[in-house]
């Protein structure tokens, strides 16, 4: 029945993810496990950003770290060259120790002083990217593919620490060649360094480690470089000597026709860190050797795994006291608990390497196919890449916990902060058991006796409640409530929710609990009032839209919950103070165009109850400081935004909602950044356009208005983006999407590293949401329903999902809906689509078989429970 393919669909033309020139100078993509620690791919092929070592580590080498090929013909060698494109200006250089910052040209760690090709492109489709080299009238073209497995729902293989390079070699010439490719590895260890070359199997193999230090240092540990290749040969040691010997000889050596020939040393070098032009680390490589036949192509393939087992709280250890003094919080790596040694990942990377690649290239073939503008698909999936970054830790049980993002060397603002992560909607659906693990660790260790919750947890765990250094945030800890809600309802898994339900209760309780110092709801009227802290950094007094909104979209959830739970009393008196709530703020906090604040920003005693005028009170102006009042606000209804998220409905009236949002767009949409003063940190500029923090439409704002009022932080433009195309404004939330990725270009910013307090930055992975609102997706796992109604291309359309069992597409061509499990299972009780609506069902199937139903409008329930798993369709036939 269906005449097109899903290929020849809507936007096939638009879909360019593919960067040449100076568009790939920015480029770092992230290849490593989720907890394990990267290393950035650089968009001409080098290998920078060595953050394996259980710390962020930006701008960094490993020393020389590369791979090369050689092509001979009858002895000859016809080419050699460092698989590498051109570095791309400026060429003034970075400066090394004490001449740091003086220039002295480009690190030589980058090679470009030696043989490389001029004409690359990059093409990243994450979790790949793939880099094409070829020069004119070169013998041979090479085409690198780099991953790090990324499996939805496999969190155990999606946490490989581990890089994989796939270079696929052509041979453009009329006779054999003779290929030669190698990869080169520095031992990172500077004391006790030992190279060796050894077997994992059949497969040869190189390990880097250190015989310096012990096994619980924080230092131990090894990387290995593996091939697949049958026939290979080594170098287990660079000649060793100073100044520029090491890599001179090198290429001497690996120019010779032929094989390289083996160099060994018996005894370790130690040397100073501190170095410049004496002795250099020790280098090793090994080489795989393939002939080529005229116009054929060969495989080289290579993995580079590390294990650094011993991760240690260096940022922020607290008072260890007498006994552990001189000892920081330290734990076993998750990863270490899985492999004993970089070796063993690397064999079972080997063993696995065939399904590792085809279910990850699944995940990416299915998602790219998504009918959604390139922008947009570019946006969800380079931002999951956060999840490889250091922005993010897996504890020894796997929890998962993160920064907020990370700077140069340390993460940025610790400890999973709340309502930083409320925005991220990825990991919920793509690895819902690490979305449950965060729920798990702050209700076990960020909630004190009265209910408050930590908006930040310390390593370990424990510290967080006894050091009581953190006070409780707004939206964080509401964001708490609705997002355990959300992974209840992915996963269906009542026993888990009944598991942390009483201090989720003691959670949304404390708005009004007695102790509570904040006195968010002391009148228990559904509205959020008192000292008010948030995601700003700093604190709302007074009722405002943007917190009551998360407040009640956590009422909303919570009574929902007391109802599954078993506690009609509770249900009953969550409803109540929800209704109250909203009809207050329906009333008093919409002024006509939009939501806002209610404050009397010159009267000095709201502040006095809390002992905050010594940070509030500008006496210059006779006026509250870090207040919005009156300003039109991109978070001013937030937690509507979240409730269609999690499929909770409207919390507030409609009309208000779509009005508000619309003027979010209206207001704070800025096309051209040139003529706009910005004294805030700077996230776009020049003729760069999108979305401010906060305007003020009657230019009435405070003196000092809220803090990073006039920026554009990319995680916030995604969640009003994507709740504008939930209120129907499509075109203006995907304009709002283009303007972010516009300007993460490749040569002004790195596409696949969206920044804001920090590189790598969590809230930017509000992008998924895009995937939720453009397809429409419900979901309710305790119901086993499921729903997709999509806001483009409703005639034509394929759309990527994935829920806490299995994961796939939903697609609709020729009259003909198709819901189809690529991985895990899927059981239904009920599927709805607005595409039904009107239209006749000449028939539904199921691998084959017809299933009975009933329908209701745009409501399918199956009559009994229908299992789809990874060998059976679920289809709708349509009647014309």
């Amino acid at each position: 029945m269906m005449q097109k393919t899903f290929e020849q669909s809507l936007y096939p033309a638009d879909k360019k993810f593919t960067f040449t020139g100076a568009r790939t100078g920015q480029i770092s993509f992230p290849l490593g496990g989720i907890g394990a620690g990267s290393i950035g791919l650089a968009g001409n092929g080098r290998l920078i950003d060595w953050e394996i070592y259980n710390r962020p580590n930006k701008l960094s080498y490993n020393g020389f770290s590369f791979f090369t090929v050689k092509a001979e013909h009858n002895g000859e060698v016809k080419l050699a060259k460092v698989l590498h494109g051109d570095l791309k200006a400026p060429y003034m250089g970075e400066g090394r120790g004490k001449y740091e910052g003086y220039g002295y040209g480009p690190r030589r760690e980058n090679l470009t002083g030696f043989p490389h090709f001029s004409e690359t492109a990059f093409k990243g489709e994450y979790p790949f990217a793939e880099i094409s080299f070829a020069d004119a009238g070169d013998p041979i073209g090479v085409v690198l593919t780099a991953f790090n497995p990324f499996i939805p729902l496999n969190d155990h293989d999606s946490s490989l620490p581990c890089a994989i390079f796939e270079y696929e070699v052509t041979n453009k010439t009329a006779d054999t060649l003779d290929i030669s490719l190698a990869g080169v590895l520095t031992n990172p260890f500077f004391k006790g360094a030992v190279n060796k070359k050894i077997k994992l199997g059949s497969n040869p193999a190189m390990t880097f480690s250190s015989t310096h230090y012990e096994a619980d240092s924080p230092e131990f540990g090894d990387l290995t470089l593996a091939t697949d290749q049958s026939d290979t040969s080594y170098q287990s040691y660079w000649y060793r000597g100073s100044w520029f010997d090491n890599l001179t000889v090198f290429w001497k050596d690996f120019v010779t026709p032929g094989r390289l020939q083996e160099r060994h040393y018996d005894n370790p070098q130690e040397l100073d860190a501190g170095s410049s032009h004496n002795k250099h680390q020790d280098v090793g490589l090994l080489c795989g050797h393939q002939s080529i036949a005229p116009g054929e192509k060969a495989v080289f393939r290579f993995v580079i795994s590390w294990s650094f087992p011993n991760c240690v709280n260096f940022w922020n250890p607290g008072d260890r006291g007498d006994a552990d003094a001189g000892r920081n919080p330290s734990w076993t790596n998750y990863y270490a608990t899985r492999f004993a040694d970089s070796t063993e990942t690397a064999q079972y990377v080997l063993t696995e390497y065939d399904r590792l690649r085809e279910e990850s290239g699944l995940f990416r073939d299915t998602l790219f196919r998504s009918t959604l503008p390139d922008y947009v698909l570019d946006a969800v999936a380079g931002n999951i890449s956060i999840l490889k970054s250091p922005t993010v830790l897996r504890l020894t049980d796997g929890t998962l916990y993160g920064f907020e993002g990370v700077h140069t060397n340390e993460g940025s603002c610790e400890g999973s902060c709340t309502h930083v992560w409320n925005y991220e909607q990825a990991t919920a659906f793509l690895f819902p058991a690490l979305a449950r693990s965060m729920r798990n660790i702050d209700y076990s260790y960020a909630q004190f006796d009265n209910g408050k919750m930590a908006f930040r947890l310390f390593l370990p765990a424990e510290r967080t409640t006894r050091e009581n250094f953190f006070f409780a945030a707004a939206d964080g800890q509401m964001g708490g409530i609705i997002k355990t809600y959300r992974e209840w309802k992915i996963s269906g898994d009542h026993q888990w929710l009944r598991s942390v339900w009483p201090k989720v209760q003691r959670a949304l309780e404390y708005a009004w609990e007695p102790t509570n110092e904040n006195r968010w709801d002391y009148d228990k009227d559904g509205v959020m009032e008192g000292r008010q802290h948030h995601t700003l950094d700093m604190e709302l007094f007074g009722p405002n839209s943007w917190l009551t909104s998360m407040y009640l979209t956590a009422l909303k959830a919570a009574a929902e919950m007391a109802e599954a739970m078993g506690e009609p009393e509770k249900t009953a008196e969550y409803n109540g103070i929800f209704a109250s709530g909203s009809e207050w703020a329906n009333e008093h906090l919409y002024n006509g165009r939009y939501f806002h604040q209610l404050v009397d920003l010159k009267d000095k005693t709201v502040l006095e109850p809390f002992g905050a005028a010594a940070a509030y009170w500008n006496e210059e102006a006779g006026e509250i400081k870090y207040q919005i009042g009156e300003g039109c606000g991109i978070d001013q209804v937030l937690g509507q935004w979240f409730a269609h998220i999690v499929g909770l409905g409207y919390v507030l009236d409609e009309s208000k909602v779509k009005q508000a949002v619309k003027s979010i767009y209206d207001n704070n949409f800025i096309e051209c950044m040139r003529d706009y003063p910005n004294a805030c940190r700077i996230y776009a500029l020049n003729e760069e356009d999108g979305l401010l923090i906060c305007t003020w439409p009657d230019n009435n704002s405070p003196v000092v208005p809220v803090p990073y009022a006039d920026e554009c932080m990319n995680g916030f433009e995604y969640q009003a983006a994507c709740h504008m195309i939930y209120e129907g404004f499509v075109e203006e939330g995907l304009t709002a999407v283009r303007a972010i990725r516009d300007r993460y270009d490749g040569e002004k910013r790195n596409p696949w590293n969206e920044f804001e307090c920090g590189s790598n930055y969590v809230r930017s992975m509000a992008s998924y949401g895009l995937l939720l609102a453009l397809s429409g997706f419900e979901y309710d796992m305790t119901k086993g329903h499921i729903g997709f109604n999509p806001k483009l291309n409703e005639d034509e359309f394929s759309f990527f999902w994935s829920l806490s069992e299995g994961w796939g597409e939903f697609r609709h061509l020729g009259g003909v809906l198709e819901l189809e499990v690529k991985r895990g299972s899927l059981a239904l009780q009920s599927f709805a689509s607005a595409l039904l609506e009107g239209r006749e069902i000449a028939e539904i199937r199921c691998g084959g078989a017809a299933v009975p139903f009933n329908r209701t409008d745009r409501l399918i329930t199956f009559q009994d429970r229908i299992e789809i798993d990874r060998h059976s369709t679920l289809q709708m036939l349509l009647e014309s």
